[in-house]
């Protein structure tokens, strides 16, 4: 998780690197700091624990340079302390580092290397510094070749930076399987684990690849493997105004990104739809066509949203669809089909856990889809496929847009399969008119946005615990509806398939707890009305949310219809809107809550 920044050739590089740094607060926010050196003998180090608010007013004046490195954190090593906090340095003040990723094994290198080092922090990151300091001073090796060496011996994942006091002029750059990309400046050059964090800077950037060394200086970059051999690499632009990633007139992000989630689903079908026929890579849609079954590798509301995404392939692709969380497949691979394809769900395209299962499906040579929010991102580059999900930048921590968008984009691949098939359900599906109503039916509702609150503070004020319960596709959509909710309010949430409830988890309803039942699913429509007496009976006060056209008399919320498969993609935001007030009424960070981090890249 953690976010990296740097500059190389740039009088404002103090200000560029709390810049970005501020960019990539979604990325972690116990701990910040910052190096800077003026090239010409003077340098600063910089660190607080808290968010990058607390870390610019400890930076002074005279904390100037033309080079620099920064770094915001999310602990996994060590807890949020100043000692803890990047960038790290070596005993004799030579060198200095910043790092993302977990080494798995720095107890061993410590043991080994380091028995005389004096470290000041619990961190796998200061072991990696000293080993390079070791390999300078105790081999009399150069910067650079006891960088290499270090990184020889390292093991796990990591994106580094690194600045050697004595060579001011440069930045020492490797990554493997954490994000870095270079940025491509005028007269200077920049690092950044997010090209977010520079596009007020640049807008041409270049990846870096898994065991690559890069060294950065102001006039120019050098790309080699770790053996030594050069990498040349074209730039990419990246297409998004800094005004994209900006709050606007919103007081947070989260809010601004509800909001756009009408935008986002007309983008989708401008994008997918030429008139009615479907724009997707004909390759990719035969090799997917003649899969036995799918797999779709997500976490979080990427899962969550693959969830909802097996219903929409299995009725409109006829295919067989399972659904594994990354954490567990990537450990615990099942007994795969006859020719399987996989899909790979992650808004970030950064998702440890599912890169490690993209690995393997590379090593075993079947295809994989990509389907993320973040064109060139790792995932993308290394599945066969890539599909957009057009939401724009998303920087709030808690998911809202960019579920909506995975769905609709499963759908527009679902029914292109489906059509390549000859499934007649598929072809008779209206998607881009499903589309269309749904973003309709959301701009209705976050135009309600006084409702929702009201009712955040009704159901939800001073409880600690709080359900959501539905069936079929209502019951995935309790699973996300619940995660928002915990995961920026710190209510504890859960969501049920509402036929479980008798099987245990009624037990746990009692008078005043809040639930929200939820009513879409047409086939499951009546028996969650018989789930939600008993849970009245038992004095849990309950909100349905229910589309129009199962509506009832006295349902609290009633949602424009569209069709089932995708109703979700309404049904969605209420969650949302209710998660997001009953967060600010408890007075929490909603774009940034405790002990999370946007994109999870460690395992």
């Amino acid at each position: 998780m953690c976010g990296i920044v740097g500059v190389v050739g740039n009088d404002n590089t103090t200000k560029i690197l709390l810049n970005g740094l501020e960019k990539l607060e979604y990325r972690g926010y116990d701990s910040a700091g910052i190096y800077v050196n003026n090239e010409k003998g003077k340098d600063f180090l910089v660190k607080e624990v808290g968010k990058i608010s607390q870390l610019e007013k400890e930076v002074g004046p005279e904390v100037q340079g033309e080079m620099g490195i920064g770094h915001t954190r999310w602990a996994t090593h060590g807890q949020p302390t100043v000692e803890n906090a990047h960038p790290h340095y070596s005993q004799d003040n030579r060198f200095y580092l910043v790092h993302n990723g977990v080494l798995t094994n720095y107890a061993e290198l410590k043991e080994k290397y380091l028995s005389d080092f004096k470290f000041v922090s619990q961190t796998d990151t200061e072991v990696a510094v000293q080993l390079v300091d070791y390999f300078a001073t105790k081999e009399n090796m150069d910067a650079e070749s006891a960088f290499r060496k270090a990184l020889s011996l390292l093991e796990g994942s990591y994106a580094f930076a690194m600045v050697d006091r004595e060579q001011p002029d440069r930045i020492f750059v490797a990554k493997n399987k954490s994000p870095l990309l270079i940025g491509l400046g005028d007269g200077f050059n920049v690092i950044c684990s997010d090209a977010m964090a520079m596009l007020e800077s640049t807008h041409k950037f270049v990846e870096i690849h898994d065991g690559e060394v890069v060294i950065l200086k102001k006039d120019n970059v050098s790309i080699t493997t770790l053996d030594g051999k050069a990498v040349q690499r074209d730039p990419y632009t990246v297409n998004l105004d800094a005004s994209d990633i900006s709050k606007g007139t919103y007081a947070n992000y989260m809010l601004k990104e509800i909001d756009e989630q009408p935008a986002t689903m007309r983008k989708i079908s401008s994008h997918y739809f030429d008139g009615k026929d479907i724009k997707v890579d004909q390759k990719m849609l035969k090799d997917v066509s003649e899969a036995d079954r799918l797999y779709i590798v997500a976490a979080g509301t990427s899962y969550n949203a693959a969830l909802v995404g097996k219903d929409i392939f299995e009725n409109l692709a006829d295919v067989p669809v399972d659904v594994e969380l990354a954490s567990e497949f990537g450990y615990h691979m099942p007994k795969l089909s006859q020719k399987p394809f996989f899909i790979f769900l992650s808004q970030s395209g950064e998702t440890a856990d599912s890169r490690q299962v993209l690995v393997r499906v590379n090593e075993l040579g079947y295809h994989s889809l990509t389907m993320t929010n973040v064109p060139n991102s790792t995932l993308s580059r290394e599945a066969t496929y890539t599909m957009e999900l057009l939401a724009g930048p998303e920087i709030a921590v808690a998911s809202t847009k960019a579920y909506t968008a995975n769905i609709a984009v499963e759908a527009v691949l679902a029914k292109a399969m489906g059509e390549y098939k000859g499934v007649q359900l598929a072809k008779d599906f209206d998607l881009q008119g499903q589309l269309s109503l749904a973003a309709n039916a959301i701009q209705t509702i976050v135009d309600e946005k006084d409702r929702f609150e009201k009712i955040a503070h009704d159901y939800l004020a001073g409880k600690k615990d709080a359900f959501y319960i539905g069936r079929g596709i209502d019951y995935a959509l309790s699973l996300e509806a619940s995660l928002k909710l915990k995961e920026i309010s710190y209510i504890h949430a859960e969501g049920f398939a509402a036929g479980e409830l008798k099987h245990g988890t009624i037990s746990l309803i009692e008078k005043g707890v809040p639930v929200f039942a939820y009513v879409n699913d047409g086939i499951g429509a009546a028996h969650t009305r018989g789930n939600i007496q008993e849970v009245e009976a038992r004095g849990g006060h309950v909100l349905v949310i229910s589309s129009k056209k199962y509506a009832q008399e006295g349902d609290q919320v009633v949602l424009p219809s569209i069709d089932e498969m995708i109703s979700p993609i309404v049904s969605v935001v209420p969650a949302q809107l209710i998660a997001y007030y009953a967060a600010l009424e408890r007075g929490n960070d909603v774009d940034k809550p405790r002990n999370l981090a946007k994109s999870v890249t460690v395992e």
